[in-house]
């Protein structure tokens, strides 16, 4: 298996997804992200955090440690723009984009922030996606024989001797 990179403009683009207590054994939440530039992926994870709202500050700054390093190589002019993370909770991309004050927050808040700055200073931008386009949600849940060859698809992955 090996990526596949494909032509046109060099956009770094990320998804992120989280689902509540999916694990059954543990009652842990699991969430994970994946950063595509130029149509191929650079970078992934999944992992089971403490809280949900970890999943988009996670996605968040990955998005900027690649934006400072991909200015830093120089070769990519449309990093100057926001990196898009497309996520598919809306209720997430509502506090980024205006953040509001509760006290169910006060366990999140140094996290929450810290999204809501990257997003104010314009780092990056979160953006709705549906649950069937988004890149991330298979590295949240389990899936099918058929749902996963979607999304190898999806993700350009591909194996040897089908580019041969």
């Amino acid at each position: 298996m090996f990526l596949i990179y494909g032509g046109g403009e060099l956009i770094l683009k990320g998804y992120t997804d989280a689902s509540f207590q999916s694990n059954d054994d543990d009652a842990k939440s699991q969430s994970g992200f994946v950063f595509k530039l130029n149509g191929g992926m650079v970078a992934w994870k999944s992992s089971k955090p403490d809280t949900t709202t970890d999943s988009t500050t996670e996605a968040a700054k990955e998005a900027v440690w690649m934006k400072n390093y991909i200015q830093e190589l120089g070769v990519v002019p449309s990093i100057a723009e926001p990196v898009v993370i497309f996520c598919d909770n809306n209720w997430a991309i509502a506090q980024a984009k205006k953040p509001r004050s509760h006290h169910l927050f006060k366990h999140i808040l140094r996290r929450y922030h810290l999204l809501t700055g990257m997003v104010s200073r314009g780092d990056c931008r979160m953006d709705r996606v549906s649950l069937a386009e988004n890149t991330a949600d298979p590295l949240t849940k389990p899936m099918s024989q058929v749902s996963r060859t979607q999304y190898l698809d999806k993700i350009d992955l591909r194996s040897m001797g089908d580019c041969l």
